[in-house]
């Protein structure tokens, strides 16, 4: 076989490597795509009961204005459907109070000044933040000079009562980071994107994302089921059947666990060494379980205003609730409502046992009826999002050694954008190189 029609392989047929494949297929480069599961997407991925409901896989939103999403993805052909622009936050006294986006929302904005979670100074100091935020370029906030996110806050002369109200309980949950050790560059980039964008899910599920690309590829190029051994030689990957395939280039689109157990176990030549240092750095993930729950009926629990509710009691299971049938009528079966509930980091408990004390928890929030709620499904995602923290450079070396590329979140910051990112950026090079 000429090596002009071997292939590049992909390993990983997350978001990561099906941009890359999709890049490199528009530049009419040969690509094989890989991955030991059953379906595309990674992490990525939307369940369908026999009921009808559809649940992703983890709560998971789309930054609509994110933009690698932009440059990939047919917004139209996807259906989406966006969530509201602010939440519905319960105090640590009970007491709810919502918070909306005065500039998305301007009838709002009365309500988001009288809400109890910070001061008058607090409320016009998120005023200045936007108007920070939107001086810059996306690609320029994440290389400004980072702290952690909650030190921050601080320097910005936020109040401890709307870090802990707001802040805390809001991106908490978009980086899975209760205490905000997140580098505050990405969360100023983050910040960015909810002012200008929409936070916004398919109508059938966050899985039409990774299918939407995979549809791009011509037939054959991804291959489920397909579990990868070694790489062997630096040219050639090794399945977990024996069947050796040949390549021109190899791409590991994989977690940074994988990644690193399938470099640590690499063969080659002397002169084709490669950084393992660099290549296993960093591997530390944050963790989150997703409890479903569904009503028998009546009116949705969500009172179908498409708002994310909040929970700003540090010790809570339940850190924040969404309603996604209320914003696509497709993921519940007709006059059924689905609820969400998302609870983060490692708490030592079984996933009934988390189910038993969601339960109770949304009973005291949303009244006696939810413990009637029907139990769906939990999901324990141990590798939700990679941590992310101050002094972290926004991208680690994607080339490993000649012919060996990584791409992922894990390699840069914790996003879909960055996944799309870094695939398209490991394109560029071998198409460029």
């Amino acid at each position: 076989m000429e090596s002009t029609t071997k292939p590049i392989i992909i390993i990983g047929a997350g978001m990561a490597g099906l941009a890359c494949a999709t890049w490199l297929h528009r530049a009419g480069r040969p690509v094989l795509l890989l991955d030991a599961s059953d379906a595309v997407g990674g992490r990525v991925r939307t369940d369908v009961t026999p009921e009808g409901f559809r649940l992703d896989r983890g709560f998971q939103v789309l930054q609509t204005n994110y933009p690698e999403a932009r440059r990939l993805f047919d917004y139209g052909a996807l259906n989406l459907k966006a969530f509201r622009s602010g939440a519905v936050i319960r105090l640590a006294n009970g007491r709810e109070t919502t918070l909306q986006n005065p500039l998305r929302e301007p009838l709002g904005a009365f309500a988001t000044l009288t809400s109890p979670i910070g001061t008058a100074a607090d409320k016009l100091r998120i005023l200045s933040l936007v108007r920070h935020v939107l001086k810059y370029t996306p690609e320029e906030l994440l290389n400004r000079p980072a702290t952690d996110t909650r030190s921050f806050l601080r320097r910005y002369g936020y109040s401890e009562q709307i870090i802990r109200s707001f802040f805390e309980p809001f991106f908490g949950g978009v980086f899975l980071d209760r205490d905000l050790t997140t580098a505050s560059n990405f969360f100023e980039f983050v910040f960015q994107q909810f002012v200008t964008g929409d936070a916004a899910i398919p109508a059938l599920g966050m899985q039409q994302l990774p299918e939407q690309l995979a549809a791009r590829l011509p037939a054959g190029t991804v291959q489920l089921n397909a579990s990868v051994a070694a790489i062997v030689d630096g040219s050639q990957v090794r399945l977990t059947t024996g069947k050796v395939l040949e390549s021109q280039a190899i791409v590991l689109a994989t977690d940074g666990l994988t990644a690193a157990r399938l470099l640590a176990g690499r063969s080659g030549k002397p002169d084709d060494a490669v950084n393992l240092e660099a290549a296993s750095y960093p591997t530390a993930a944050r963790i989150t379980t997703c409890t479903y729950f569904a009503t028998n009926g009546g009116h949705s629990p969500g009172r179908n205003d498409k708002l994310l509710r909040l929970n700003a009691a540090p010790d809570a299971l339940v850190h924040n609730v969404a309603f996604p049938a209320d914003v696509s009528g497709e993921y519940a079966p007709a006059g059924r409502a689905l609820i969400s509930v998302s609870t983060h980091g490692e708490r030592g408990l079984s996933e009934e046992e988390i189910a038993a004390g969601v339960r109770e928890e949304l009973a005291a929030w949303f009244g006696p009826a939810a413990r009637q709620w029907e139990y769906l499904r939990s999901y324990r995602i141990t590798k939700a999002l990679p941590v992310y923290l101050a002094g972290q450079p926004p991208r680690q070396p994607l080339q490993l050694a000649p012919n060996l590329y990584r791409c992922g979140d894990w390699t840069a910051y914790p996003s879909l954008n960055a996944a799309l990112a870094t695939g398209r950026e490991v394109a560029e090079m071998l198409i460029n190189g």
